[in-house]
């Protein structure tokens, strides 16, 4: 009895902010709205569901790895679903990476069972990694597996099990590469990907919680989450920032973890802010074009604006046509050819190939077109 209220107390507390964020789930819009998504931070969970049209999904999923994290959110999830009736499927994707990957499938499936929940395990091969490295790799053919899957059923939102210590070590990762404030911004609690929305509801909870309360389900009902051991291998950088740089911060700087996600909040809070003027900075530049190269604005328009702006708005721009960002030299590249343009003569074109685009100024206008396939 003591092992049962210890887990009911555990998942009374793991789901405060599940049922937060719950608004935005009830109030997804159809898959195919073409709402683009909104970012916004957890205190603000309630807005989302204020910014788009109230409508009903045919349920939601949760990435299930069959680590502590996930099957914790997937027990926390299953109380809440019942609640309000809504269908809940488990996606574990087996990416078939070390020699556990079937017992895991295998530990995934038994927590189904004892949930009474389908679940659906998404094989997937890692292919090219493109510089990606392996954990890139790994992570993009997840989100890919996942995504599909929820099209296929229909589902409008999967839910994430990321908390305040992965939010951190991504912060962490994020400034030691380089990232600018959206990089920084890190993880949200809601994002849109293809279609789909991206649920975190406890990044601002604690590893440690989550611990405790798979020990206390594990002591109720004999469900062991799995380990993985790439987590502890220092090989992979976010597993060698969790094994030698957070003992070091935990000694130094107690409740780091808390600062730098408060950190990412802010950076987000930023972005926002820079997303709005970009685009109210590139309305003011756009100008009419021939259908076939998509948005364009003046070039002249364009070099009346600060360096900063300048860049804001490529980034913005390039954005919108689903461009992959450019890294910081690349983007300073682009702004130094768009200011020289005039110098080099009037007459002169500029081509600039970028990724499956060119980018191109013809007459003072700048535009995209797509580049034709390499033979």
């Amino acid at each position: 009895m003591d092992a049962v209220l210890s887990l009911t107390q555990c998942i009374q507390v793991l789901s405060a902010p599940v049922l937060t964020a719950w608004p935005q789930v009830l109030a997804l819009p159809p898959v195919d709205s073409g709402f683009v998504g909104v970012h916004v931070s957890a205190d603000s969970a309630q807005d989302v569901a204020g910014r788009v049209d109230r409508a009903s999904t045919t349920g939601v999923a949760v990435a299930l790895s069959g680590g502590a994290d996930s099957a914790m959110l997937a027990v926390t999830l299953d109380q809440v679903a019942r609640e309000r009736g809504v269908a809940l499927l488990l996606l574990h994707v087996h990416h078939g990476l070390v020699a556990e990957a079937d017992d895991w499938a295998q530990q995934v499936q038994a927590l189904g069972r004892q949930l009474g929940r389908p679940v659906q395990v998404l094989a997937v091969q890692i292919g090219a990694r493109a510089g990606r490295g392996m954990e890139g790799a790994a992570r993009a053919a997840r989100y890919a597996a996942l995504l599909e899957a929820a099209r296929a059923h229909h589902i409008g939102a999967i839910w994430l099990a990321h908390h305040r210590d992965d939010q951190a070590e991504t912060v962490l990762l994020r400034l030691l590469r380089g990232a600018g404030v959206a990089g920084l911004a890190a993880m949200q609690p809601t994002s849109e990907r293809d279609g789909v929305y991206l649920v975190r509801p406890w990044l601002a909870v604690k590893r440690s919680q989550i611990l405790a309360a798979a020990a206390a389900y594990t002591e109720a009902t004999g469900w062991t989450p799995v380990s993985d051991p790439t987590n502890v291998d220092p090989c992979y950088s976010r597993a060698a920032v969790r094994t030698a740089l957070t003992p070091v911060l935990d000694a130094r700087w107690p409740g780091w973890q808390d600062t730098l996600a408060r950190h990412a909040r802010q950076a987000g809070e930023a972005q926002l802010i820079l997303d709005e003027v970009a685009a109210t900075d590139l309305a003011g530049l756009m100008v009419a074009a021939p259908t076939d190269r998509g948005p364009c604005f003046s070039l002249a328009a364009w070099r009346l604006l600060s360096s900063a702006r300048q860049r804001n708005v490529l980034r913005h721009w390039l954005g919108t046509l689903g461009a992959q960002m450019p890294s910081a030299a690349k983007l300073a590249d682009l702004q130094r050819q768009l200011t020289q343009l005039h110098s080099l003569g009037h007459d002169r074109a500029l081509t600039i190939n970028h990724g499956c685009l060119r980018i191109r100024c013809v007459r003072g206008v700048v535009f995209c077109e797509t580049r034709p396939p390499a033979r």
